[in-house]
């Protein structure tokens, strides 16, 4: 077993976070806050839980999907149905001392049940109540569900991912949930620290759909200061040429990322040509106005020689370039190892393996301190710290209420 007392205080210790969140924006933030060193109370439904348990195959376990096992790493399970008033009693008792909550109910949901942020800051003015939704707090949206999948379309990401001459393409994951998560996270941190000077919390309110846009970047920008409504380029890059995938010979692909003219005059000098010269490849804002062109030659050449070879000369010229891995082959890289991407808990006695936090910090670290809980195995433990006994205990289960 992994042994707590060598393992060191997170950034965030001692902030207590209850996750009223589900599926994966919102547990995506709260997994990050855990990661940190919060301590944070998951509170799922009684007898089915998180919806993301059961969204399988793969599974680790009975109730531990990968999805599940994805964004719910040290945190307990707590089941509770927030529908009932002692359901409610519990959660506000909860609240009491909880720095933060987290939730992404649909807007005024939680409202009923005297959940909602105006309710909760009466007894408790340090709280940070951290919501995320589909649309936001306001607008002529706010009421409507969010889905990934929807608000890739609605944003705009969807009409510049793809094949130029194909349909539009969603991400491969569900992106938007995630940067959300991390907006989310953000803005839980800047509550904290505005805390410390005000001493009390705020309201923070992300959108998915504000989310989206704000990843519209570059190419929204582009839009901006244009007005023309950014094409769909495939794996071209809508500023910069050359920069997409190319094939070696074999159809073996591979990147091209050439971000300045020096990188590009390498690449010709690689090539033996003398298309730097070229007044129509010179500078970047040439070679993008002749993209075709260019491209349609650099397709030529590079087909004469399998992707290890372009590999090992780019590389050796200083032109960024790398090959396009698998998943297995990308979580194989030695790099990836030694950044302690992958993690495993069976020395806490469990079968997850988990991809690890990006965040490294040197003086407070991220930890893996246990593995995605199984569904209500920290409800007696919780309930027990708020005084309930025992025969409490039992009874609220027999209701069904925990």
């Amino acid at each position: 077993m992994i042994d707590m007392a060598n393992i060191p205080k997170g950034a965030l210790y001692g902030i207590k976070v209850l996750d009223l969140s589900r599926v994966l924006a919102g547990p995506s933030c709260t997994q990050v806050l855990a990661d940190l060193g919060a301590e944070v109370i998951k509170v799922e439904r009684p007898h089915i839980g998180d919806e993301t348990r059961h969204w399988a195959p793969p599974t680790f376990s009975d109730d531990t999907s990968a999805y599940y096992a994805t964004i719910n790493r040290n945190k307990k399970s707590l089941t509770v149905d927030i529908t009932t008033p002692t359901g409610q009693t519990i959660i506000k008792q909860l609240i009491a001392d909880s720095d933060i909550l987290v939730e992404n109910f649909k807007v005024g949901g939680l409202k009923k049940y005297g959940l909602d942020y105006d309710s909760l800051k009466q007894s408790n003015p340090r709280l940070i109540y951290a919501s995320l939704t589909g649309f936001g707090q306001t607008g002529p949206d706010a009421k409507r569900p969010g889905y990934d999948y929807i608000i890739q379309g609605l944003s705009g990401l969807m009409s510049i991912t793809g094949p130029s001459d194909g349909e539009p393409h969603k991400i491969g994951v569900a992106v938007v949930d995630l940067f959300a998560g991390l907006q989310l996270t953000i803005g839980i941190q800047a509550a904290l620290l505005a805390r410390q000077n005000t001493g009390v919390g705020q309201h923070v309110d992300v959108a998915l759909l504000d989310s989206a846009l704000a990843m519209l970047a570059n190419v929204g920008m582009n839009h901006l200061a244009s007005d023309k409504i950014p094409p769909r380029l495939g794996n071209q890059h809508p500023n910069i040429v050359p920069y997409q995938v190319f094939a070696g010979e074999g159809e073996q692909h591979f990147i091209l990322a050439c971000g300045n003219d020096s990188q590009f005059a390498k690449l010709c000098d690689v090539l033996a040509v003398d298309w730097h010269t070229d007044e129509r490849f010179t500078t970047n804002p040439q070679r993008v106005a002749n993209r075709e062109l260019l491209c349609g030659e650099l397709t030529k050449q590079f087909a004469k020689q399998p992707r290890t070879y372009w590999l090992e000369v780019l590389d050796q010229a200083g032109i960024p370039c790398g090959a396009i891995h698998n998943v297995a082959e990308a979580l194989a890289m030695p790099q990836a190892q030694a950044r302690n991407m992958i993690v495993n808990f069976t020395e806490q006695g469990s079968p997850v393996r988990a991809l690890g936090n990006p965040i490294k910090l040197s003086a407070s670290p991220v930890s893996y301190r246990t593995p995605p809980p199984q569904l209500s195995e920290h409800t007696d433990s919780t309930l027990a710290e708020l005084g309930y006994d025992k025969a409490t205990i039992a009874k609220l289960k027999a209701d069904g209420i925990v």
